[in-house]
């Protein structure tokens, strides 16, 4: 029988074996009887054998595996076999042999018996010490290093697990993998993982391994730690034993993946690495982990009822998502800078490179913070060119810095870390400028860059021009000349690491690889590393504790442009919830109109100035019919607030119809028409007397469901109706979303708001549509949410995306409602209605006109809706989703029919996204739903980035 050749036969359900069949076997064969219990295993069948005395463990293989391969792995044991590693002992026969077939209903299987290592395995300790982390490397190690003179014709095979047909593996399994987003995943970092693997191939040493030293096969007992299960035995890389140990390893460190260094460094003090090793490995990490993340998934498609393989493979996943989001040539530099020798210090006394003189003036700014990137400017190709051209202009020369995180290097968009923080500082000398050696030793041209190599650090140079390829050179000898330099210093001999790398991992482990050039330059060049945390707990030492902020380690934000919002460390996150910025963030037009006019005029309202009555006019010009005079003030829930004393006053009479689950906003009048408990758990209990609730017509989780329960809420109105009257009580008016925007974008039945303000205007009511989220235009189909529904209400109430983030807010209503408060004085605002403020207004009615944003919320909404709910027939945990253009949301349930919330779910898929460069929150009583409001500008391309990104949360969750 020929070995093993997974590639043509790649389905290997288990063989069908019975306990009752495994005891039989067990005892007419090996004289073993006892208590019988099955053990996990992927392709074979395994049983352990309690006989009171001792425990042992029967193996029938599967049917694939030829007797010479089960035979070299009874081979690999004895090559271990006094290695002072505890490994299984080999138990023959009655008849005095290793090995036997069998027959189970007709399928001929070769069996085994294994003395029983006792230990628990090191995968369920949780989260390992260091010292278990090197025992993990130190026992690959020593097994590869045992196994390395083996030889034997059963290790001459093809499994699933050789690492050296890790691309046809998964070329072979991907279809398995069930969600798309998972299978494009996989694909990328298989691709991206092959591509920087196949210059090593052939540089790679083959060997018998064991391929399978992991967290599942190693015990940890008195007896010291011992390794289990041979089953995959072969010939492959020595590398690549070491890559099965890692991959195994990551997923019990996934927040601090260098841990794994530990283990890395075990290993090669048990069976040195070399040079294609170090750069082969974490390719080969990236490869093991798809590789079990495909395996998995046929595994458990074969054999639904394998519940080890199906139980493997969340933590499968998060060892090959941790391994995929690492930049590869970035953990090859840190996994040498680990390996190598103790280096001598480098020396802080060095020579200058250039005889410039540099001072602050010469350093370039390309951080978040530069004013020379505003508008945009980081987004183009030669940002960098034009910052490093403007200052040698002003002052002759620049220097960009080191560690400096740059935003020229940021990518929108993006799905992984972008590499922004800079390891290589750069000199722009136009004029041109005399090169020296700041320190003696021998300079070399090495793949295009110059290479001076020190006794304990090397010098990298790019842009360098000299006549000579190699020379030996003294401190202070001029070297070449050069325009552009850039240099970066390096403590690993030869190795350059990258000049640009993500900020994932921490900065101290680059400062020694790659030191501070600062001294070559004769000035500080060094950028402090932004401290998030530090950040926010300066903010929660002085500001109020209850005025919260989104996620629980927030990235410290310190730029935004158009949908974009960028963190001090140049990471770039699509914003999908500023409803409040609605013509994008730093829009060149509010910034110089505003601009403009605080340098001529901000005073207040109660002043001359046509700004206000311009603005004033076009609010009245798109308003419904009839709705002709304005009031601004600054905010939504003043706005709201006013609108309420408006109705009261207008109307003589103080009691309110509010509907339950919506928040109005947080002043005393706002606040007492909020009754949602995702804002304040107390609300039902705590509203005041003038107060009246009534149903939400929620027709997803109300008492009465579906599209057409407009009828069932407003006879559920006329019963609370005919109870005030009765009781006395005339109505004021009725508040009300005509979206509920705080429940996600849900709409209201068809002609539910009709019906009410019908009722509510025959009793002398005041209708009042709080359009402060979901209109303006949001709702791409409609200008105001009030449109939707067929009604033009009496007040509106407008703050958030009219001042596109300047405190801005406006109540719009019938001149014979406005006149009504005069009952009560005038009214005054003292920031509502400024001259700053009403440009504002009024430049944000521009841009929308100008660019079309409102019918690209109505095209960039419609087509994320879509998306969004096709979302929803694949991932059960989407149980609605709302809305209407770019305010929608996504309802997460933990079941379709009860609809019970999904609330830390929802919380936990927030806080993945925003490690895919997405930021979205829950809103909603329960906190379940994902608010999804992004401004006005969003692009397509963004909406399918943010939808695909939410595809692999919710299949990865």
């Amino acid at each position: 029988m020929p070995n093993f050749d997974f590639l043509t036969q790649p389905a290997l359900p288990r063989p069908d074996v019975t306990p009752d069949d495994a005891a039989a076997i067990a005892a007419k064969n090996f004289g073993l009887a006892g208590r019988i219990s099955e053990l996990g295993s992927n392709q074979d069948r395994n049983f352990r054998i309690d006989t009171g005395d001792a425990r042992y463990v029967l193996k029938l293989a599967n049917p694939v595996f030829s007797a010479d391969e089960l035979r070299a792995q009874n081979a690999a044991l004895r090559a271990l076999a006094g290695s002072g590693i505890r490994i299984p002992e080999v138990i023959a026969t009655t008849g005095g042999d290793e090995l036997i077939e069998v027959e189970v209903r007709g399928t001929a299987l070769f069996a085994r018996v294994l003395r029983y290592l006792d230990g628990d395995p090191l995968t369920d300790v949780g989260r390992p010490s260091r010292e278990q982390l090197r025992t993990l490397g130190a026992l690959a190690g020593r097994v590869a290093a045992g196994l390395s003179p083996l030889r034997h014709p059963g290790l001459d095979r093809t499994t699933q697990w050789d690492a050296r047909v890790s691309g046809e593996v998964v070329d072979l399994l991907l279809d398995h993998v069930a969600q798309p987003a998972k299978r494009t995943v996989v694909r990328e970092a298989t691709d991206a993982a092959l591509a920087r693997l196949r210059p090593l191939r052939d540089r790679l040493r083959v060997q018998a391994v064991h391929g399978d030293v992991t967290d599942d096969n190693i015990v940890l007992g008195h007896g010291g730690p011992g390794v289990i299960d041979f089953g995959d035995v072969s010939d492959g890389w020595l590398v690549a034993e070491l890559a099965a140990t890692v991959t195994s390893a990551l997923h019990h460190v996934p927040d601090e993946p260098l841990a794994v260094l530990d283990v890395i460094e075990a290993f090669h003090a048990e069976s040195p690495l070399d040079d294609a090793d170090l750069a082969a490995l974490w390719p080969l990490v990236v490869l093991r982990g798809a590789v079990l993340v495909v395996s998995g998934e046929q595994q458990v498609a074969l054999e639904a009822d394998n519940v080890y393989a199906a139980e493997n493979r969340a933590h499968e996943w998060v060892a090959f998502d941790v391994a995929r989001r690492l930049d590869a040539a970035e953990l090859e530099t840190l996994i040498r800078a680990r390996l190598a020798p103790a280096p001598a210090q480098p020396s802080t006394g060095f020579g200058r490179l250039v005889a410039l003189t540099t001072g602050p003036e010469h350093l370039a700014d390309l951080s978040v913070m530069a004013r020379d990137l505003d508008a945009g400017v980081w987004l183009s190709d030669d940002a960098e060119d034009r910052i490093l051209a403007r200052v040698c202009r002003e002052h002759g020369h620049a220097v960009t810095r080191y560690t400096e995180a740059r935003l020229t290097r940021a990518r929108p968009d993006r799905s992984l870390p972008s590499a922004t923080v800079a390891l290589a500082v750069t000199l722009d000398a136009p004029t041109g400028v005399d090169v020296t050696a700041p320190f003696a030793g021998e300079l070399a041209l090495v793949e295009g860059s110059w290479l001076l190599r020190g006794d304990a650090v090397d010098l990298w140079l790019d842009g360098l021009t000299r006549p000579l390829t190699t020379a030996t050179v003294d401190a202070g000898e001029t070297i070449g000349t050069a325009i552009r330099l850039t240099a970066q210093l390096s403590t690993l001999a030869g190795h350059r690491p990258p000049a640009l790398v993500t900020p994932t991992l921490p900065l101290s482990a680059w400062t020694t690889v790659s030191p501070d050039p600062s001294a070559l330059f004769g000035i500080d060049l060094a950028v402090g590393a932004p401290d998030p945390e530090a950040s926010l707990a300066r903010r929660d030492a002085t500001f109020a504790h209850v005025q919260e902020h989104y996620f629980a380690h927030p990235p410290l934000i310190e730029r935004g442009w158009r949908h974009h919002l960028v963190d001090t460390r140049a990471q770039s996150y699509i914003d999908m919830v500023n409803n409040v910025t609605q013509i994008g963030h730093g829009h060149p037009r509010l910034v110089d109109a505003v601009r403009d006019q605080w340098a001529r005029l901000n005073t207040n309202s109660r002043f001359h100035y046509d700004e206000l009555s311009r603005f004033t006019e076009r609010l009245a010009e798109i308003a419904p019919e009839g709705l002709d005079t304005v009031f601004l003030v600054n905010s939504g829930s003043e706005a709201v607030d006013l609108a309420l004393r408006l109705a009261q006053i207008h109307t003589g009479r103080r009691t309110i119809l509010a509907v339950t689950e919506a928040y109005h906003g947080w002043t005393i009048g706002s606040d007492a028409v909020s009754s949602s408990l995702g804002d304040n758990p107390r609300a039902l209990e705590t509203r005041p007397d003038w107060v009246k609730l009534v149903a939400a017509p929620n027709s997803l989780r109300g008492r009465h469901r579906g599209p057409d329960s407009a009828a069932a809420y407003l006879a559920d109105l006329d019963a609370d109706l005919a109870e005030l009257d009765a009781a006395g009580t005339a109505v004021a008016g009725y508040i009300a979303e005509p979206v509920f925007g705080n429940a996600g974008g849900l709409m209201l039945p068809d002609g539910y708001l009709a019906g009410v303000y019908e009722r509510v205007r025959a009793r002398g009511g005041v209708c009042i549509a709080d359009e402060v989220q979901v209109g303006y235009g949001r709702l791409g189909h409609y200008f105001w949410g009030s449109e939707q529904q067929g009604v033009v209400p009496d007040v509106i109430t407008i703050a958030k995306a009219m001042g596109n983030g300047q405190p801005l807010g406006a109540v719009i209503t019938r001149r014979d409602i406005a006149a009504s408060f005069a009952a009560e004085g005038s009214f005054f605002s003292s920031a509502g209605g400024s001259p700053v403020s009403s440009v504002v207004g009024l430049t944000v009615l521009d841009v929308m006109r100008d660019e079309g944003l409102q019918q690209n919320a109505a095209e960039v909404g419609d087509h994320l809706a879509a998306r969004l709910r096709e979302l929803g027939k694949r991932h059960p945990l989407v149980g609605a989703v709302h809305g209407m253009g770019l305010y929608l949301g996504m309802e997460l349930v933990l079941d379709r029919e009860t609809l019970q919330p999904a609330t830390e779910e929802a919380a936990r898929v927030c806080d993945r996204m925003l490690a895919e460069g997405c930021i979205v929150q829950p809103t909603g009583d329960d906190k379940n739903v994902l608010k999804i409001k992004p401004p006005l500008c969003i692009t397509r391309e963004s909406a399918d980035r943010f939808a695909d990104a939410l595809d692999l949360v919710l299949a990865t969750l």
